[in-house]
Formats: structure tokens, C-alpha cells, sequence
């Protein structure tokens, strides 16, 4: 079975790129699929539920990728096993170019199905491969329009955005630090709170070693704690 096709996505090339190797992204979206797990950046393994007319099995299989050229496009392999209803493996060739604000995508696919599958005809295999790109592509411009998809990865060691639109005067709530930051709220913690603590004296009367073990302890402690808590801050 031969099938060429190209789909026109809403979205940048860069967002679409992404998408397509993100295994959450695909396992929503291919038609049937229960589990989608990514080994490697070029290895996955997937389960999926195909019925084709009367005959509906269950695949397990692997997909590769090679010839990967981002966010330009990649070449993707993938065979499966359906028990007693047959087997299949294929292959496709996925390029994107920009168009407009959106991209266009264009696949070439090459797949041999062996068993039971292969004895239905390939007008209803090639209906059915049709109807499942359709539902795939139909999904994965939903999934591709999400924000937590479309938005740009944030840099390396950038800080966690505030709220930009909060109302001057309402309390805003900034995650908790990274833990770089926390190793540095607990160093910081150390310091002061071994200075502050030896100021008041932990324990009256207990030796000198006690003594610091005690404040090193409620140090680090108050340090990791400050290092974890998230920020208030108040918009003006």
C-alpha cells in the first residue's frame, strides 16, 4: 500500500516539530493507540487497537525515526504484530515547510500488511488508512492550537514568568524555585541562620558541640524550607 498526502497546519514549524516528537501529542492523536513510550530520541514503542471492516486486532510494535533534519522533517519506520489478524510494517517520509503562518506537511507512505488484513482487499485497507490520517490530522491541529503545545520552549536558566497582566496591588504567586536557586537559599540559610541561632543559643546549658550540631540542623532545615517557598509578590 502506497498513500502520499500533505496537511496545512496552523501553527509554526518549529510548534509542529515539537508535536511530532512528542509521544503524549501522538498518542492522543493517532486513532486507537493505548500507549505510546518513547525509549530514545529515535526510538519508540506503541500498542494500538486497528479495526479494518470486520477484523479489529490489537498491534504491538516499534517505531524508529532517522534521517531527522529539524525542524525540516524525518523519515519514520515502524512494524507491528497483530496476532492471528496479521502483520504490518511501513514507513513514511514527513517534511515540513513553512507556509505563511502556518506549515504544510507532506508525507509519503509505504506499508506491507501480511495475514488475515491483507486478505480484505486494498480498497477497504486504503479506506480505512485514509479515514485514520484524516482523524489523525484533524486531532493533531486541536492538540498543535493548545498553548501548553504551541508555546515556545523558555530558555535554559530563564526564571519562571510573572503574571504580566496581574492588577496593580494583587498578590501574585511565583513557583518555586529552580534547584539551583534552592541550593542558594540554602547556603544563604546556613549562614544566617547558624549566626542567628548561635546569637540566642539553641539549648541552655548543653555542651558546645550540641550547641552547633543543633543550630546546623534547624539551619539547613530553615534554609531548604525558604529555598522551596514559593514568592508573593505585589504588583504596583
Amino acid at each position: 500500500m502506497d498513500m502520499t498526502g500533505e496537511q496545512r497546519i496552523p501553527a509554526p514549524r518549529e510548534a509542529v516539530w515539537r508535536a511530532l516528537n512528542d509521544p503524549d501529542v501522538l498518542r492522543r492523536c493517532i486513532p486507537g493507540c493505548q500507549e505510546l513510550t518513547k525509549h530514545a530520541d529515535t526510538e519508540m514503542s506503541a500498542v494500538a487497537v486497528v479495526k479494518v471492516g470486520p477484523i479489529s486486532a490489537r498491534f504491538q510494535g516499534a517505531v524508529t525515526l532517522s534521517e531527522l533534519d529539524p525542524p525540516n522533517g524525518y523519515r519514520i519506520v515502524g512494524e507491528g504484530q497483530g496476532g492471528v489478524a496479521g502483520h504490518a510494517r511501513g514507513g513514511a517520509l514527513v517534511k515540513l515547510v513553512d507556509d505563511g503562518e502556518g506549515t504544510l506537511l507532506t508525507y509519503v507512505v509505504s506499508a506491507q500488511i501480511g495475514g488475515k488484513l491483507a486478505q480484505l482487499g486494498g480498497r477497504m485497507i486504503d479506506a480505512t488508512a485514509k479515514s485514520m490520517s484524516a482523524a489523525f490530522f484533524r486531532k493533531f491541529a486541536e492538540e498543535i492550537a493548545s498553548p501548553a503545545v504551541s508555546a515556545p520552549l523558555p530558555a535554559a536558566g530563564a526564571a519562571a514568568p510573572v503574571a504580566a497582566h496581574a492588577p496593580a496591588g494583587v498578590p501574585v504567586t511565583v513557583p518555586a524555585s529552580s534547584r539551583g536557586s534552592q541550593l542558594a537559599y540554602l547556603l544563604a540559610g546556613l549562614v544566617i541562620g547558624y549566626i542567628a541561632l548561635r546569637l540566642v543559643g539553641a539549648v541552655p546549658g548543653a555542651p558546645a558541640d550540641l550547641h552547633a550540631l543543633f543550630d546546623l540542623a534547624l539551619a539547613g532545615i530553615a534554609g531548604f524550607c525558604l529555598g522551596r517557598r514559593p514568592a508573593v509578590v505585589i504588583r504596583s
